[in-house]
């Protein structure tokens, strides 16, 4: 099981506190804009990675629209995760992002 929240839900707790921003977009995509300090591990990579996370710290996943996203969300809580699932991804972003 894994929690969801909004886009702009997620812009006000970057305003406030620091999160683990797991970014499940391919490289290119990432590399044209992303959240400042997420990490990348595209979504069909996240298997083979899956033990550089730590299942000691809570992950927020973002992709480009939800869908990626919510996939690996429940790949990640099956796995003993703690994450969130970001709704409507960096589509729906509008805080700072970074290239």
């Amino acid at each position: 099981m894994y929690q969801s929240i909004t886009a702009n839900d997620l812009e006000q707790e970057l305003k406030n506190s620091q999160l683990n921003i797991l970014d499940v977009r391919d490289a290119d995509a990432f590399v044209e804009g992303h959240i400042p300090d997420a990490i990348n591990i595209p979504i069909n990579e996240l298997p083979e990675k899956l033990a550089t996370l730590d299942k000691e710290q809570a992950y927020t996943i973002i992709c480009y629209a939800g869908g990626r996203s919510e996939r690996a969300s429940q790949f990640l809580a099956a796995e003993g995760f703690d994450v969130t699932n970001v709704m409507g991804g960096m589509g729906a972003f509008h805080g700072s992002v970074t290239q």
